[in-house]
């Protein structure tokens, strides 16, 4: 009689187990989860209801202070990435509450941040001496290893979108902080300065680009507003994105931030957008309008001051039910710099 057939499946069992001691495990096993055919994210889309969590954040004003908590915020968490601190896999965002009289003691870190103002008027973000009063819908950068503080002397609580590169220098393993000696940093420069120095059209005759990361922290949403309306009289809508722009680095043309991009967009009364997706998963904040959108098939109802989120390489639709004003950022500037983005319009 001949010798039993041997079971290729139970060999192989058995020396994975066997070289499993040593830490080494075979490709052969892990390949399609590797390099997958196309971009599998964990990240499910999402959206976040400012109404429904605003409460939260108030409460949260009682139970801890800013001086306290360093920067009382509520992680805005993907359900597919539980317990990272995470809206993407390479993105943080929280919403953060600061009262009147309070002020986010100043400290440092190598993460890259924004700010997108969602409610409230009259708080001021200090970055490297100069401070820059808030008001809804602008953008301020806090650029990496910059020191910043936060303070509010207007009577009414202040409320911004958080973004921070957080898991992808966590990923990196770069992440160094460090708090100021004082609460507050001293102010050496008055309010405007970076953007009457860079701003407009103009730069210092001495300035060198030292890094990637624009010299004027603060995009007033007044000035961008303009843009895009004047964009909407002039151009014909994008077919899936309305009118939109990016905030850039003035000294370089560049990304306004090495890390992550930051985008606004316009869309107009009556838009319906077409499918859409690329490599980088997109946070969205609403700040001005309402409507719905359609996120790998799942339909998402917002409104101003709302949050959502698309993750990467899964197609999404726009439509607004008036016109309505959207800003956004994503890890586009890493990708492009590594050459992996990429980007497809459906129909």
């Amino acid at each position: 009689m001949g010798q039993p057939l041997k079971d290729p499946r139970a060999e192989r069992e058995a020396f994975y187990r066997r070289i499993a001691p040593a830490h080494v495990t075979p490709l052969w096993e892990m390949m399609s989860a590797l390099v997958p055919k196309q971009p599998a994210s964990p990240c499910v889309p999402m959206l976040w209801k400012y109404a429904e969590v605003r409460p939260w954040l108030m409460e949260s004003g009682h139970l801890i202070t800013a001086k306290e908590a360093v920067r009382r915020v509520l992680i805005l968490e993907n359900p597919g990435l539980p317990g990272q601190s995470a809206i993407t896999n390479s993105l943080y965002a929280g919403w953060q509450l600061i009262l009147p009289g309070e002020v986010a003691p100043s400290h440092r870190h190598t993460q890259t941040a924004l700010r997108l103002i969602v409610e409230g008027a009259g708080a001021y973000t200090a970055v490297d001496g100069e401070r820059v009063t808030m008001h809804p819908g602008d953008f301020i950068i806090t650029p990496s290893w910059t020191f910043h503080d936060h303070g509010n002397q207007s009577g009414d609580p202040v409320v911004w979108l958080d973004g921070l590169d957080i898991p992808l220098v966590r990923f990196l393993d770069a992440g160094f902080a460090e708090e100021y000696p004082r609460d507050e940093q001293e102010v050496v420069r008055p309010e405007g300065d970076a953007w009457l120095r860079y701003g407009n059209n103009l730069l210092p005759i001495e300035y060198r680009l030292q890094n990637a990361t624009s010299p004027v922290f603060a995009y007033p949403y007044a000035r961008s507003r303009e843009s895009l309306q004047q964009l909407a009289r002039v151009d014909k809508p994008h077919a899936c994105f309305g009118h939109k722009m990016e905030f850039v680095n003035p000294a370089s043309g560049g990304p306004a931030m090495p890390t992550m991009g930051a985008y606004i967009q316009l869309l107009p009364k009556g838009f319906s957008g077409k499918p859409y997706r690329s490599t980088d998963g997109t946070v969205f904040s609403v700040i001005e309008g309402h409507g719905r959108a359609v996120i790998g098939g799942k339909t998402f109802e917002f409104t101003a001051r709302d949050t959502f989120v698309v993750p990467a390489w899964q197609a999404y639709t726009l439509h607004p039910a008036e016109e309505s004003v959207l800003f956004s950022f994503s890890d586009r500037p890493v990708q492009r710099a590594l050459g992996l983005w990429r980007e497809e319009q459906l129909q």
